[in-house]
Formats: structure tokens, C-alpha cells, sequence
């Protein structure tokens, strides 16, 4: 088995995940999430849940913290052909939940079952690079790959689409007939809108998990969750936009809770349209850059449970450290520089306007996230400031995500995917409308160059040339003002007081419930 250090990002992260709740040796631990689980299929995406697909599926290899990997389902691996391959030793003895041996056909199976939808997976490279699979014997799976592709053993350690489903229960169309994993936990029940229930996986062949329950209410608010936590109605809280600020903040006064941050793990921010009037035009997207008050925001927005970001990805991501800073909040220059494109204020009026035309923008965010409204309010405050009108436009995710896809957007809120995604597959799926990213980058002028180079940055096996294509992909989209870097997002937990800390798990996606024990 070769252990291999990947990534400096979130190296020593000493998160506190939730602690068990109710359950040190048997019992129920009572979580709660805004929606249901979904379906739970491995491959697939919205509306499945990723803390739910990690708890019943696992990777051949699995990203730790200080970006390690380590192995999961497979217990050792070695690179062929200069990278063009990899075999895998496949962990002996391990059954999937309902009896089905885990072994090399059972891989084969689930990496056709990707690669029939390869139009899905657009976003990720690594399903674009893989030729195909061939179990070499029972134990043993060859992945071969149509070249070099350094993020390859990265992108295998996803929560999906590349975990494992038992063979009995994949269909043809890429649907599962039943959620079986190898994993921890089975999903036992779900009522949707109401709960999910899932048990200890008592076949599991690691550690078993403390609780033999897991009860994830669906409570959709923060306000909810809040009430439920204090009734005693639920355990713990637990992720990025879980809890508001200011309740976070009340909860770690009371004694009776404990309260903790991660550090950072990812980037909040606004993306720019520049496919679309009027951030088409770069000057008023400079202006956006420099009249928005990001301390602000951090300040009384945040309360402080995230700390300022003026980069897409913060500097202890490979390839990051670039010495970038975003423009000084300055809101005489911003509104100067506007002045100069031509913009003016109107006598008597509030919005500037250009040939007849308002400087009015679409800002769109998620209508039941009251944090992503309270940012788009105080965001909109600072527009007005210097002529920029803002329409809010709150709606809900499955809308909003399509107004990401579509490009029907002015600004709108998004986030980098942390590690062990950052900066390679964010990056990489830039080049795809799958996110906001293609659409805010539609109208620059470098945009096909942006693309090539991202494809080269992912393939190249020179580190030299790694680094300064990464170092021009940075450079130029900092310089571009398609984003609006906001914070560094951080994981919120708010336990009990008489439940037991356990660590973070090494992503932002993955809740450790299978550590969690009552002190």
C-alpha cells in the first residue's frame, strides 16, 4: 500500500463533528437536514443528498485530513504506463448490505454503469478519461485511462459518482432498485419530507459505528433546527448553512450546547455575469469588485463564523499561493470608474443608465437560505450606493440551480467544492454549463483559451508547466472580475454538552456520524 500526501489544504483541520447523540452503545442519534436523503443512487446527483451517499457507499481509495489518501475498498494501488492506468488491490472478505460479494466485477459493473451516462459527468474529467475497467482476477481491478490525468486517484475519492452499488440492484437506465452500499450504514426508511431513517450496517467489515440509529428529521429552516435542537427534539446541528450566525452565536453562550468551527473549507461567493447586460461590460464589473464592503458582509452579515476571502480559492489549496488580492473596497473609485465607462446618474435618479439603458442586474440566491438573503440584501444596499440597481430574486434551489445552468442571471450565489475538489475539478467543470462558472465566463474574451489551458493542466505530467498554468487560469480569472469572493466558508456544529467530540471528517460533504459516542 503506497500512501500518498495529495493535497497541503485542510492539513491538520481538528473539525469537531457532531458528537453521538443518545447512542454510545446502541441507541439513536437524531440529526436533521432541509430535505429528504433522496433516492440514494451513487452515480447520480440533486436531489441525493451527499451526507447520505457517503454513509451507505465508499470509494476504492478515501481522502483524509492533511490530503492523504488512504485505502477504502481497495487496499493497495499502482500507476501503469505513465499514468494511463492503475491497478487495484480490492479488499478481501467485504459484502455489500445485502449479501452480494464486494469484488473486481462488482467495480466493472459500477464503472459501466457510470460510463453509459458519460454526458451526466460532463463536469468531472476523470469520467471523460477513463477507457475502461477489466477485472484481472477476482481481487484485482486494472482502471485504465485514455492519458495521463495527475487528479485521477482525487476524483476517485469523491462522494460520486464513482463509489460502489451492489451489482443485484443496478438497472440498465443507471437507476438502482434498492440503495445497497458496502458502507456503514442502510437506508431503512424514508418518508419523504418527514424523515430518513438509517441503521448500523452490522456486516460492515470496519469499525462499526457506536449508534445503531441514525434519525435525519427534514427540518427545512434554521429556525426549525434551532427550536428542535433546544427541545431536545434533535442532537446536533451540523454543516455550512445549517444554523444562521447569529443563532450559532447564541448557542455557544448557553452552557448547555458546545459550539465549534472548522476552519476554512471552501469559498462563498457571488458569480458575474459577463455573457449578459450589463456585467458584460468589465468596468462595471470592476465597479461591483471594489463597491461591495466584503468586511462588512463578514462582519455583521456573518457575525464572524467565516473569515474574509478576496481569492476563488484560498491559499493553502495546491497551486493557490499566488499572492492575489481583490480590489480595495472603495466606493468614490468604484463609482469614478463607472463615470468613465459612461455610466451616469440621471438628475434626481438612484440607478445610472447608458444609452437609455438602467444599470440594473438580476441578483439571484435561494429563497429559504436566509443567510444567502441576508448577503443578497446588504449586497444590494452597497449597489445602490453607487448606482446599481439590484432585483432580488429568491426562489428555490432546483430553480436556481437552472438559472446557474441556463446563464438567466446578473449575479448569483455559489461556492468552490473544497477538498478534495479545489482547484482541479472546480476547475474543471468550468468548461461545462453544469454550473455557474461556464455562464460567467461565457463573455470573456480569453474564455476558449481558459478552457484549453484547464484541459492541459489536468493532463500535463510537467509540474513546471502545471504550475504556471495554473498560475495564468488564476491570474486571469481574478483579473476578470466574474467572481465576487465573499468568505471562506467553514463547517458550523452545535452538540449537546453531553455528547462526546469527535473529528470533522476531511471534507465539507462528510459527516462522521459512524464516530460519534456520548462522553
Amino acid at each position: 500500500m503506497r500512501r500518498r500526501p495529495l493535497l497541503a489544504a485542510l492539513s491538520g483541520v481538528p473539525f469537531l463533528a457532531p458528537a453521538a447523540a443518545k447512542a454510545s452503545q446502541g441507541g439513536t442519534l437524531t440529526f436533521s437536514w432541509p430535505v429528504s436523503a433522496g433516492p440514494l443512487n451513487p452515480h447520480l446527483y440533486n436531489p441525493n443528498q451527499m451526507y447520505a451517499q457517503a454513509m451507505l457507499y465508499e470509494p476504492l481509495v478515501r481522502y483524509v485530513e492533511g490530503g492523504t489518501l488512504e485505502p477504502a475498498l481497495a487496499t493497495a494501488w499502482e500507476a501503469e504506463r505513465g499514468g494511463r492506468s492503475f491497478v487495484f488491490q480490492l479488499r478481501q472478505g467485504v459484502r455489500f448490505s445485502d449479501g452480494t460479494p464486494f469484488d473486481a466485477a462488482a467495480v466493472v459493473s459500477n464503472v459501466e454503469a457510470v460510463l453509459r451516462n458519460r454526458p451526466r459527468h460532463a463536469w468531472l474529467e476523470l469520467i471523460a478519461q477513463i477507457d475502461g475497467a477489466e477485472a484481472l482476477d477476482g481481487g484485482t481491478v486494472r482502471l485504465r485511462l485514455k492519458g495521463p490525468y495527475y487528479p485521477a486517484l482525487l476524483e476517485l475519492a469523491l462522494i460520486r459518482p464513482m463509489r460502489f452499488a451492489s451489482p443485484a440492484v443496478l438497472r440498465p437506465d443507471g437507476s438502482l432498485s434498492a440503495p445497497v452500499g458496502t458502507g456503514p450504514w442502510r437506508l431503512a426508511e424514508t418518508v419523504r419530507g418527514a424523515h430518513d431513517l438509517f441503521v448500523r450496517n452490522e456486516d460492515y467489515w470496519g469499525d462499526k459505528p457506536a449508534a445503531n440509529r441514525l434519525l435525519v428529521r427534514v427540518l427545512a429552516d434554521s429556525n426549525s433546527r434551532a427550536l428542535a435542537l433546544e427541545t431536545g427534539e434533535i442532537d446536533l446541528i451540523y454543516g455550512t448553512d445549517q444554523i444562521d450566525a447569529d443563532t450559532f452565536r447564541r448557542f455557544a453562550t448557553d452552557r448547555r450546547f458546545t459550539a465549534t468551527l472548522s476552519p476554512p473549507l471552501a469559498t462563498r461567493m457571488l458569480a458575474v455575469n459577463s455573457a449578459r447586460f450589463p456585467t458584460d461590460d468589465s468596468a462595471v464589473r470592476q465597479a461591483i469588485a471594489g463597491g461591495i464592503d466584503r468586511a462588512a458582509l463578514v462582519r455583521h452579515v456573518l457575525q464572524g463564523t467565516e473569515p474574509a476571502a478576496e481569492t476563488l480559492f484560498a491559499e493553502n489549496f495546491p497551486y493557490c499561493r499566488l499572492g492575489l488580492r481583490a480590489p480595495a473596497f472603495d466606493r468614490a473609485a468604484a463609482a469614478a470608474r463607472l463615470d468613465a465607462a459612461g455610466w451616469r446618474l440621471p438628475a434626481g435618479g438612484r440607478v445610472r443608465a447608458r444609452d437609455g439603458r438602467p444599470l440594473s442586474v438580476d441578483l439571484c440566491f435561494v429563497g429559504a437560505d436566509a443567510l444567502q438573503k441576508a448577503l443578497a440584501e446588504a449586497v444590494q444596499g452597497d449597489l445602490a450606493r453607487i448606482g446599481i440597481g439590484a432585483r432580488l430574486i429568491g426562489e428555490d434551489a432546483g430553480t436556481s440551480d437552472g438559472r446557474q445552468r441556463s446563464g438567466d442571471f446578473g449575479l448569483i450565489f455559489g461556492n468552490t467544492w473544497g477538498a478534495p475538489y479545489d482547484p482541479h475539478a472546480f476547475m474543471g467543470s468550468m468548461r461545462a454549463p453544469s454550473h455557474a462558472d461556464f455562464q460567467a465566463q461565457r463573455g470573456l474574451t480569453e474564455k476558449a483559451e481558459i478552457d484549453r489551458r484547464i484541459g492541459a493542466v489536468l493532463t500535463t505530467t510537467d509540474e513546471a508547466e502545471r504550475v504556471e498554468t495554473y498560475r495564468w487560469l488564476l491570474t486571469t480569472l481574478h483579473a476578470s472580475g466574474v467572481y465576487f469572493p465573499i468568505s471562506y466558508l467553514t463547517n458550523k456544529a452545535v452538540q449537546r454538552a453531553d455528547l462526546a467530540p469527535v473529528p470533522f471528517g476531511a471534507t465539507r460533504y462528510e459527516i462522521p456520524f459512524d464516530r460519534m459516542r456520548r462522553a
